[in-house]
């Protein structure tokens, strides 16, 4: 009884960061597995997919988003022709007469305005309190349970912690990932064939959605405990992958070093000839959330540098985040300080001259279609 009351009612301390994600609770329900190597729950999470991989698998131009009865294709407050006839049609039913504003039991039937995109969910979809589940059962019962529950394509299955230390971040489900995500199955043509390198991969819900579509990613970030995660992940989720053929590939990259790790021993290690496919013909770095640091944001424009300093082709780089405001004693004012520093190190790497390197850098209008379940904010 203890336990239960402790998990209905969470303490965080100073020092926790928790992933709005988490609360957004889009899979209804986070089962708790296990407990990782330094005594974290680690969840078990469903994350609806509004497009099936049999669509991808097709090559079908997704021209609306159903949910419900609701239809919706930008993001914002933009609607969908769909959208815009339909509440045509309704007002034109209301003007012929009363009749029109009954429902079948002759009760007065409301019209409602349409949501806007960053409220997606349907009534099985609705925010509710996040309450885990905790399995009484071993790991690989619970994977069981889950393999006979939802064996359909429109899910993406995730383990992830949640309220962690900073240092341990990567291990939860962050909103810029669902982004970079969305974005890739709206320009999935873009990255069809290709060989894609993530830097900071965290549970690695970006690239298996990238390895719907792409032929190879090099999955990449730095722990043990983190990388197995993000393994675990791909295993997972292989059933997205196998129409489209893709192959992830979970490696290690410490961005505070300058070589990739190559050490036989070590668990998440390179290969000479993996270097070699990744230098040859990588054509597109993403990263998601990363840029929360200082001193990591310097570390991963160095590592971005480095890498594409040493391609063979010309890349195209995706970086997606969110500006996170805070109110701080040195401005006395709210401040976006970690993304000051990223638009400031970007700017340098575009005014970088040395001869041999040019970077060219554009935003990204967010009015593409939204794919996956989660709260698109003004701040992403």
């Amino acid at each position: 009884d203890l336990a239960e009351e402790e998990m209905d009612n969470p303490t965080f301390r100073s020092d926790t960061v928790l992933s709005d994600v988490h609360l957004h609770c889009p899979s209804k329900r986070h089962l708790m597995v296990r407990l990782n190597a330094v005594g974290q729950p680690v969840f078990l999470s469903h994350f609806k997919l509004l497009w099936s991989t049999e669509d991808l698998a097709s090559g079908k131009h997704v021209r609306e988003i159903t949910t419900g009865r609701e239809h919706q294709c930008r993001s914002g407050d933009e609607l969908c022709d769909k959208d815009r006839s339909d509440i045509k049609k309704e007002g034109e039913l209301n003007s012929e007469g009363v009749e029109a504003l009954l429902d079948d039991d002759g009760d007065l039937e409301v019209v409602r305005r349409p949501r806007s995109a960053s409220d997606l969910q349907a009534e099985d979809l609705l925010r509710d309190i996040v309450c885990p589940v905790i399995l009484m059962k071993g790991k690989e019962d619970a994977f069981e349970d889950e393999e006979r529950e939802c064996t359909c394509t429109d899910v993406v299955k995730i383990e992830h912690t949640m309220a962690t230390p900073l240092e341990d971040v990567g291990k939860q489900v962050w909103r810029a990932a669902f982004l970079l995500a969305d974005y890739i199955l709206f320009k999935r043509d873009t990255f069809r064939c290709c060989s894609v390198l993530e830097l900071g991969g965290g549970t690695g819900i970006t690239s298996i959605i990238m390895g719907t579509v792409a032929k190879r990613v090099y999955c990449t970030d730095v722990g043990e405990d983190l990388l197995a995660m993000c393994e675990q992940n791909v295993v997972l989720n292989k059933h997205l992958m196998e129409s489209g053929g893709g192959e992830i590939k979970v490696k290690e990259l410490d961005w505070l070093k300058d070589e990739f790790c190559t050490d036989p021993e070590a668990p998440y290690s390179w290969s000479e000839e993996e270097i070699a496919d990744l230098l040859d013909h990588c054509s597109v770095i993403m990263a998601a959330d990363v840029f929360y640091d200082d001193d990591l944001t310097d570390a991963l424009f160095r590592t971005l540098y480095r890498v594409t300093h040493n391609l063979r082709n010309s890349c195209t780089v995706y970086l997606a985040l969110e500006k996170r405001l805070n109110f701080t004693l040195r401005h006395m004012d709210v401040t976006c300080e970690a993304y000051s520093h990223f638009r400031n190190t970007l700017n340098d790497l575009e005014n970088l001259q040395d001869g041999k390197m040019k970077y060219t850098v554009e935003p990204i209008k967010l009015d593409f279609c939204q794919f996956l379940v989660y709260e698109r904010i003004e701040q992403l």
